[in-house]
């Protein structure tokens, strides 16, 4: 299992804020985590799917090529500005 966060606009638009999931064998990095969950509709495709998006694995920014694996927390949020 997986722990998967989504935060800020990311969790208004997949109305989720977490969960939990078995981590499919075929997945090994964040890109083909992101294209799994894309394959559950548009929503996903459009939010996970996008240039804007920061990932965190265990609570350290990853890229899309960063592997994932069992008992990883993997975090999904938009990025941040300020000034």
């Amino acid at each position: 299992m997986i722990k998967l966060l989504y935060f800020a606009r990311f969790r208004d638009a997949l109305d989720c804020a977490g969960e939990q999931l078995p981590l499919p064998a075929h997945i090994d990095d964040i890109a083909g985590l992101v294209a799994y969950l894309g394959e559950r509709g548009k929503p996903w495709r459009e939010t996970l799917g996008g240039a804007r998006v920061l990932v965190a694995i265990n609570q350290e920014v990853a890229d899309f090529d960063a592997p994932v694996k069992e008992g990883d927390e993997v975090a999904f949020f938009p990025p941040v500005t300020g000034g």
